[in-house]
């Protein structure tokens, strides 16, 4: 009696040793696959402003919008800088879902000009584009516009909005959108973080063609 007791719990022992095995196992695909499926959004996202740039280039040159690759059903609208923090983005002419995942997108019929009077609206995913979002301070954001222009703007809000309840003003501004909280586990909901710049006075072609130069020559150092 006692040996088939003791069979039975060595049985049951390995059974649970093989659950465990296969759980962990389980949980191992699983964690690999997320990790990838997060490492893939990251390096998307960086050689597609690779591509980007290069397009941006060429349709300051012809004048005229350029895809960044021949499948693409987006183009580069503009150019957003924070100097302060290093950013040097391509602006995509739309913000649907299948374009935030290259790079932050343009909403609505804003235009790259100060002049705007229904202001420009830049939306882009916080854990990737505009993750630098949170990091934004009261000071300058240069813009690029098609022409090769550049408008300044001052950063003078930041606030968190909720989208069911609170429409945003569409004023003669600059706003940066993005989902929040930053560090939300499950994405998609109703809150905002929005910050808002004013356009400064347009620089002079001379200064326009002097942070040209230094932003030409920062490129070629890299």
């Amino acid at each position: 009696m006692f040996r088939m007791d003791l069979v039975a719990a060595t049985s049951r022992t390995a059974v649970n040793i093989r659950m465990v095995w296969v759980v962990v196992s389980l949980l191992f695909l699983l964690g690999s696959w997320l990790i990838g499926q997060g490492l893939w959004i990251h390096l998307k996202a960086t050689a597609a402003q690779w591509l980007l740039q290069r397009a941006w280039h060429h349709t300051l040159t012809t004048q005229q919008p350029v895809k960044p690759w021949p499948w693409a059903d987006t183009w580069p609208a503009g150019r957003l800088l924070v100097q302060r923090l290093g950013i040097d983005q391509i602006i995509l002419a739309d913000a649907s879902g299948q374009s935030l995942a290259f790079g932050p997108g343009t909403v609505g019929n804003g235009k790259f000009s100060g002049d705007d009077a229904q202001g420009l609206i830049l939306s882009g995913h916080r854990d990737t584009h505009f993750s630098f979002v949170r990091d934004i301070q009261h000071g300058d954001i240069m813009t690029q516009t098609i022409q090769g222009d550049w408008q300044r703007f001052v950063v003078e809000d930041m606030t968190v909005v909720d989208s069911r309840i609170e429409p945003l003003q569409r004023r003669a501004a600059l706003h940066l959108i993005t989902c929040y909280p930053f560090d939300a586990l499950i994405p998609g909901g109703p809150l905002r973080y929005v910050v808002t710049a004013r356009p400064l006075a347009p620089e002079s072609s001379f200064t326009q063609r002097f942070r040209q130069g230094l932003v030409a020559d920062r490129a070629k150092g890299a």
